[in-house]
């Protein structure tokens, strides 16, 4: 079928109508708390679904499928994880949060540590973003790659750089919106593509099912038969060292998954603003529950996705697809076989909905570097309106230092060899620096001892540590076999080194004072 001229009208239509919706909804902007809180009171249901596509948005719908195709359904035991942690966020960690106002995450830390402890975690917060965003920018952009070279205009262009013009052409539309129009603009965007997104998603299950080259009967031989469709995995095979090293196992998953829900949910600016947004602790903890349960749904259904694509496909490989990686194989589909019209419209919502998510991560960074990095040095007293300047043009430069970062990942992922899918990537990264951060607000709410320089301790320790325990960078110039662990584990162990070292450190410090 490929991508007609009715899919491309339709595709540019929609665009300009999402970037217009977006405008209309973010209402007038006074100040940088109407910019960055949207004046704190959106709905709870809206916060709930602008989490629920902020977090999985271009992710789910490109890169889960792959995980499928490549694998089996064993990433669903993380969502149960996933949704632990959620609750636990909202009973524990959101009531702190509502004590007072608060404009960002890190705001509880300098209350209880200081400004350094909260310069510390803003700063690692915006490292975070900009690794992790820079991989959901590359993510973005394979749909428009692909789209790009099956057009037939720009075939002769190189892997890397379709993607680099796919990556510049996704940040400006999304800076136009994001700069003039705040959180609520993001926000009611994100409720909109959301449903026109999954609603997409819906309609390639059913296409797929409909079309399956040997029907169910062949579904069953390539797929059921062969154990793609196994969910649950126990994985301990007697070793504990492969069994630390297993993402998809149901004890890591759902201790990882809760661990790293803890620490996105509960200490990452990006998820944590929105909840502020609703402007009451019930409604936040509503809209947090929720979105987990969404989570597990829409997981499910883009892992189905991904089986019915390997039996469409019949098992066949990447390379024999023609595809440069893994997570191209959904985008493949809805180019190739889709209807007219309905092609271009859910590459569209796709589009979309990962601006949306793109625009969330400026609008969280911007946050953070004026509240916990600008202001707070800042001698003179800038009026509202001088606040809001400053805060669109540190969107700009934001948007310019993401689109350098997925350049980056582009060129990682298009490299030869193995390469894992962009959701690990993602993921991976975010578990990895999550860890230090969950572990500086534990100690905060666990230990009356810990003063700020026992946090900052920790919270360093706590981030080396895994660049020595995994293998990466750092650990390929040590000698012996590093500690291959499982990165749904990252978090968890990063954590735990910081609340054990800052709590050692000040129990040490008690010590010699106490001689």
């Amino acid at each position: 079928m490929g991508f007609s001229a009715i899919d491309y009208a339709v595709w540019v239509v929609y665009m300009i109508g999402v970037a217009y919706f977006g405008l209309r909804a973010s209402g007038n902007q006074n100040s940088a708390k109407d910019y960055f809180l949207g004046g704190s009171g959106l709905p709870w249901w809206a916060v709930l679904f602008s989490v629920v596509a902020t977090e999985t948005s271009t992710l789910t719908f490109i890169s889960i499928p792959a995980v499928a195709y490549g694998g089996n359904l064993t990433f669903l035991q993380i969502t149960i994880g996933y949704f632990i942690g959620r609750v636990i966020v909202a009973l524990i960690f959101l009531p702190r949060y509502f004590e007072g106002e608060m404009f960002t995450a890190y705001t509880f830390l300098e209350r209880r540590f200081g400004p350094s402890m909260r310069n510390a975690t803003s700063i690692t917060f915006m490292f975070t973003r900009l690794l992790a965003d820079g991989v959901r920018l590359f993510a973005t952009a394979i749909p428009l790659a692909v789209l790009l070279r099956l057009g037939g205009a720009f075939a002769d262009m190189g892997d890397f750089e379709l993607y680099g013009l796919s990556i510049l052409v996704i940040t400006f539309i999304t800076l136009i919106y994001t700069f003039l129009g705040g959180i609520k603009a993001v926000v009611w965007m994100d409720v909109v593509q959301l449903g026109v997104y999954l609603g997409g998603a819906i309609i390639a299950a059913v296409l797929l099912m409909n079309n399956l080259p040997d029907g169910w009967s062949g579904f069953e031989t390539l797929v059921v038969d062969t154990g793609k469709t196994q969910w649950f995995d126990w994985g301990w095979k007697g070793d504990w060292k492969a069994f630390l090293s297993q993402p998809y196992t149901f004890v890591i998953a759902l201790i990882g998954g809760a661990v790293f829900s803890l620490a996105s949910h509960g200490t990452d600016h990006l998820l944590v603003q929105r909840l502020l947004a609703t402007g009451s602790l019930k409604s936040g903890q509503k809209a947090l529950i929720g979105s987990g349960i969404i989570v597990i749904i829409q997981f499910s259904m883009f892992l189905f996705i991904g089986l019915l694509l390997y039996s469409f496909y019949e098992a066949a490989s990447i390379e024999t697809l023609g595809l440069s990686t893994q997570d191209e194989i959904f985008a493949k589909y809805i180019v190739e076989q889709m209807p007219a019209g309905i092609s271009g419209l859910i590459v569209a919502a796709l589009f979309a909905a990962a601006m949306s998510s793109l625009s969330s991560s400026l609008n969280a960074l911007a946050s953070t570097t004026l509240y916990d990095i600008y202001l707070p040095y800042q001698k003179r007293v800038l009026t509202t309106l001088q606040e809001l300047k400053i805060s669109r043009v540190i969107t700009l430069v934001w948007g310019a230092v993401l689109s350098i970062s997925a350049l980056f990942f582009a060129s990682l992922q298009l490299q030869s060899g193995e390469r894992p899918t962009v959701v690990e990537l993602g993921l991976g990264i975010a578990s990895y620096t999550y860890g230090g951060l969950l572990g500086a607000f534990l100690l905060g709410m666990l230990s009356n001892k810990a003063n700020t320089k026992h946090a900052l301790v920790g919270f360093f320790v706590g981030l080396g540590s895994l660049l020595f325990m995994v293998n990466g960078p750092v650990q390929n110039l040590l000698p012996g076999e590093p500690l291959e662990l499982a990165w749904p584990l990252y978090t968890a162990v990063g954590a735990m080194i910081v609340v054990i070292t800052g709590q050692l450190s000040a129990l040490f410090s008690e010590y010699i004072a106490n001689r």
